[in-house]
């Protein structure tokens, strides 16, 4: 039987997107859930490293040193766009694109640009707001705070230090606003990697999503039911989604 090709899965402004035990619900595949600069087991590297161009010089790194074959990249929001600029990058490792919701333009960046337009101490003091109430970040997102889901809201917001969500907020409103952005992330479409695009049924509407993108995709799946963070709502369907994904790209 042929193996399954491993899934590296990138994280948001946000990370990680271990929290939910991706690597138990989707039995079928090999799972990554590597930190980005910054965050998690990297929270320590430099501030100025942050920017997507070194995000995805990173996970091309990683791919090559710890998957050592050629992946499906998955990204989530902000992870979309950085998985995006990888595989324009290193298409050689990549195998396909699964883009949840990833930033294609700055309307998709209404939170970073938000944030990038505060001062650091600023920001400091409204995500010590955050931290100390995680119900209502969830229900702001419309999201009901059940015990699990506050735990995994814990997990989320304490990966990384306020400075490295500041540093990626100013790195995405300044690389995905630039001019060359969306075409260089068109070459690896058009030179022939896959692309899956995923949303979240409340979400759909507001995700800005380009003509080119919505018509060069194998497929544009809707998880019911769920808005923008559809893996803490619904994981085990958003599992199934992206394990379906995955066999399809197997196939081609």
């Amino acid at each position: 039987m042929k193996k399954s090709t491993p899934l590296v899965m990138i994280h948001g402004l946000m990370g990680p997107l271990s929290f939910f035990s991706p690597h138990e619900r989707i039995s079928s595949v090999v799972v990554h859930t590597p930190d980005l600069i910054g965050y998690g087991e990297l929270k320590s590297l430099p501030q100025t490293e942050i920017t997507l161009a070194n995000q995805a010089a990173h996970v091309v790194r990683y791919v090559r040193e710890k998957v050592k074959e050629p992946c499906v990249l998955l990204g989530h929001s902000v992870g979309g766009a950085i998985a995006m600029l990888a595989a324009q990058a290193a298409p050689e490792c990549v195998r396909g694109i699964i883009n949840v919701e990833g930033n294609f333009t700055l309307n998709d960046a209404f939170w970073c640009q938000k944030i990038a337009g505060l001062s650091e101490d600023v920001w400091l003091a409204e995500h010590q707001k955050l931290v100390a109430d995680l119900k209502a970040w969830l229900m702001n997102a419309g999201i009901e705070p059940t015990e699990e889901r506050v735990k995994w809201a814990c997990c989320i917001l304490s990966n990384q230090p306020a400075e490295t969500l500041h540093a990626m907020a100013l790195a995405v409103v300044a690389e995905t606003g630039d001019v060359d952005y969306i075409p260089k992330i068109r070459l690896a479409i058009e030179g022939g990697i896959p692309l899956f695009l995923l949303t979240g049924e409340r979400s759909a509407p507001e995700w800005d999503l380009p003509d080119w993108a919505r018509a060069a995709a194998r497929d544009y799946v809707v998880q019911k039911d769920v808005g923008h963070m559809m893996m803490i709502e619904h994981p085990d369907d958003f599992c199934r989604i992206v394990a379906d994904i995955v066999a399809r790209i197997d196939l081609m």
